[in-house]
């Protein structure tokens, strides 16, 4: 595929899928702030009045759920006649997690799982340009809604789409852009027009992009919430939006979720661990794009095999890239846990780190400091 038009996707903070996914990675924020050992597994889906959670853990720590999901709920900015933090009813299970036989910290053998990481040139982030632009637009859009009082009628549930114009696989012109909000309704909230989302979210963005777009098709759509927005109009789970989440569909990706999970659970953790060597592989230069396959099966602790694709990108064949990545990298989970300590990240950043990456993408965040985001392995791999 050389030339084509990638479209991709970003939503904000207040879509029920990216709620449910905040409310899951919160909960296993504050289990791993309580137990660096504890094994999560989150599941959240809401819907008109009503969130229900599905917990799996072993931990012997204490963790109010319910007050969890209030305050996650508030903090996206529900005040829906039907949704809020104080009217909203919360139903949960909580039921054993089945630890793996091994201890936490020892070379688990219990996973199966394939999973790709991409890194590229096209923008400074090392993203696909299509997702990068999405979740600037959904991020923006957030910031007015909630730092702009002309814009406080704007809902929390909201969605931006970006469409680019690829030629030999690189960004050539900026297609269409879509941005959609909800709206809330009342005497207190001032009308929002449709021009001026335009000027205050879409202008910004685009004027800092190294990229035509005078001709993109632009449209913006506001309708008012109890007819297009948020859990009254639309129900949410927790991992529904993995393009979301990764690379926008512009290359592959495990199929898992990454929301709601411990990071011993090798489709969260393999996926932050192939970021991580196609980012150190680009930045190396050993390729101006390339992707990562990693193959877990059960009973063994390494991947069965670790391949790249640099798509005839690569100053060397990709195999002898792939084998330089093998020496460098200990792909085993007790490897990379301990080259990235996400048990620890939690608590070393007050409480609060995974519910972080439940919106605006896991990858190529350049808001947080990730440790499958640092380029440190890149002279390195030059060298080998």
């Amino acid at each position: 595929m050389r030339d084509f038009v990638m479209t991709s996707t970003s939503l904000t903070e207040g879509h029920p899928d990216k709620l449910s996914d905040s409310i899951s990675d919160a909960i296993v924020d504050a289990y791993l702030l309580r137990d660096q050992d504890a094994r999560v597994s989150a599941e959240c889906a809401v819907a008109s009045g009503v969130v229900f959670l599905s917990v799996h853990v072993a931990s012997e720590a204490s963790v109010d759920l319910s007050q969890i999901t209030r305050d996650v709920i508030a903090e996206a900015g529900y005040e829906d006649t039907d949704f809020s933090p104080d009217k909203v009813a919360i139903l949960s299970s909580v039921s054993p997690h089945r630890r793996t036989s091994q201890a936490i910290g020892s070379q688990i053998e219990s996973l199966n799982a394939t999973v790709f990481g991409y890194a590229c040139r096209h923008t400074p982030e090392m993203m696909p340009l299509p997702i990068a632009l999405a979740h600037r637009l959904a991020r923006r859009l957030s910031y007015v809604r909630r730092e702009d009082e002309r814009f406080a009628a704007l809902h929390p549930d909201g969605q931006v789409q970006v469409a680019v114009r690829y030629g030999d696989r690189q960004p050539q012109r900026l297609e269409t852009v879509m941005v959609f909000s909800a709206l809330k309704t009342g005497e207190r909230f001032a009308p929002v027009a449709e021009a001026d989302v335009r000027s205050a979210v879409v202008a910004p963005v685009l004027a800092e992009l190294d990229l035509p777009s005078a001709d993109a098709s632009i449209a913006v759509s506001l309708e008012k919430a109890e007819t297009s927005g948020g859990p009254t109009w639309h129900g949410g789970l927790t991992g529904r939006k993995n393009q979301v989440d990764s690379y926008g569909g512009y290359c592959r990706h495990g199929g898992a979720a990454l929301s709601g999970k411990d990071p011993w659970r090798i489709d969260r953790l393999g996926a932050y661990a192939a970021r991580y060597a196609a980012k150190n592989i680009v930045a190396s230069g050993l390729a101006t794009e390339c992707e990562v396959q990693l193959s877990y099966t059960m009973g063994k602790r390494m991947p069965l095999s670790v391949e790249i694709d640099s798509y005839n990108s690569g100053a060397k064949p990709d195999d002898v890239i792939a084998d330089a990545l093998s020496e460098i990298i200990d792909f085993s989970p007790a490897g990379l846990m301990e080259r990235f300590k996400l048990a620890q990240v939690p608590a070393e950043r007050g409480g609060r780190f995974f519910q972080d990456l439940a919106v605006f993408g896991h990858f190529g965040r350049t808001d947080l400091d990730l440790p499958w985001e640092h380029t440190d392995l890149a002279e390195q791999l030059r060298s080998a």
